[in-house]
């Protein structure tokens, strides 16, 4: 039936506005053409007909991140990334959404944007579907030639990151120019963001890495690269009132939306501190570093914590570990616990660190060894006499504490 029809789409158009109005002239409808992170490539002017929806892409230029959010939920994007079959989207009035036809526009097997035409005051027809199929094939092309000047540019978006990522630029004003050079406006504080995924990130796992990270508009990204198993970013931190706060909130919507829309599950994400000097992003890239190395070392008690700044102790274990090796020092307590453990099959030290990590509370540590709050009792009195330990020193617990996890940092 599809030959059957008139193709009036085989026309040459200079640009994508001009394509836009010729859809919109052949099925009588408002037409919008996006790129597929949901960004505007262009709209149909001539129609005034629209909704708050197409409104707010319009003046953003982006579809409403909250519009993009919903449209996963019904399962409209999800379809649009399987079919080549025009949809049709219900409408949905908490987000201004109305009654419209999506089409997805493929060459060969990738999904280059979409066209999205409004059913305002006619539904279209069987006829007008196979009409929106020809006029997705007919601006492949166009796309195709948008996409590989934009990864003809993010190829130098990423030299350029990875020069300050490791340090081999470290002049202000060369690493400013650069900026101004790609048009990237340097905001005046930012932050390194880590996600180290299970295994390297595979292309489709990186084709859906862009997409969250371009469709959002929580946080502006600046920069992004993927080394192996890593998604490393570049965040602005400019006109946040509690930046530390968003990072955290960010990074876990970010992991969800990953294990939710693409089933990609157990990322490890961490975060820099907050700095304000771009010489310095090396030393923001490697504060993450060191975070997921200590994560990997103490899973538990590292559990929620994904700042370099909220570590704590954590950030010391290595230069505590070196002055240690230096002394070649032996805590006598812990030595003495370690034997009698040895001799009778005991386990003092392993309750002496969980009471120390659940810091002193019995009940606590009671539940996490699975035992009764008086066999605690009598184990801590053990601890006390044969480590000779006052455990209501807090000089002497905190001392028992770095030791025990600056073993722990060396055995790993």
């Amino acid at each position: 039936m599809d030959s059957l029809i008139n193709d009036p789409f085989k026309v040459a158009f200079d640009s994508l506005e001009e394509f836009a109005d010729v859809i919109s002239e052949v099925l009588q409808c408002p037409v919008t053409i996006e790129d597929v992170n949901h960004r505007l490539l262009a709209y149909s002017t001539h129609d005034e007909r629209t909704d708050p929806a197409r409104i707010s892409t319009i003046i953003g230029r982006r579809v409403p991140e909250k519009v993009i959010n919903q449209l996963w939920k019904e399962g409209t994007i999800p379809e649009l990334l399987r079919t080549q079959q025009p949809i049709r989207v219900k409408n949905i009035d908490e987000i201004g959404l109305g009654n419209r036809v999506a089409i997805s526009i493929w060459k060969q097997d990738v999904v280059l944007g979409f066209i999205w035409a409004l059913e305002i005051d006619k539904t279209l027809s069987e006829k007008e579907f196979i009409l929106l199929k020809k006029a997705a094939d007919a601006v492949k092309n166009k796309l195709l030639q948008l996409q590989t000047r934009k990864n003809n540019k993010e190829e130098r978006f990423q030299e350029f990151f990875w020069k300050l990522l490791t340090g081999h630029m470290n002049i202000k004003e060369e690493i400013i120019e650069h900026f101004h050079s790609l048009q990237i406006t340097p905001s005046p504080t930012f932050a390194i963001l880590v996600f180290k995924f299970q295994g390297n990130i595979t292309n489709q796992e990186e084709q859906q890495i862009s997409y969250l990270l371009k469709t959002n508009q929580r946080l502006k990204i600046m920069l992004y690269t993927i080394d192996c198993d890593q998604l490393i970013v570049l965040v602005s931190a400019m006109n946040i009132e509690n930046p530390i706060q968003e990072l955290s909130h960010f990074v876990e919507a970010f992991r969800w939306k990953l294990k939710d829309r693409f089933g990609i599950q157990e990322i490890t994400p961490v975060f820099s501190s907050i700095y304000e000097d771009y010489q310095k992003i090396r030393k923001a890239y490697n504060e993450t570093l060191t975070v997921l190395s200590i994560k990997e070392k103490f899973p538990q008690e590292t559990k929620h914590i994904y700042h370099y700044q909220k570590l704590g102790m954590f950030q010391l274990l290595h230069f505590l570990l070196e002055k240690r090796r230096e002394e070649d020092y032996v805590n006598q307590s812990l030595h003495f616990l370690r034997v009698y453990d040895q001799k009778h099959n005991s386990n003092l030290v392993e309750t002496l660190e969980a009471y120390l990590n659940n810091d002193n509370n019995i009940n606590d540590t009671a539940k996490e060894l699975n035992i009764h709050a008086n066999t605690l009792n009598y184990r801590l009195k053990r601890i006390a006499e044969i480590g000779d330990i006052n455990l209501k020193d807090p000089n002497q617990k905190m001392m028992l504490f770095l030791d025990l996890k600056i073993e722990k940092f060396q055995s790993r």
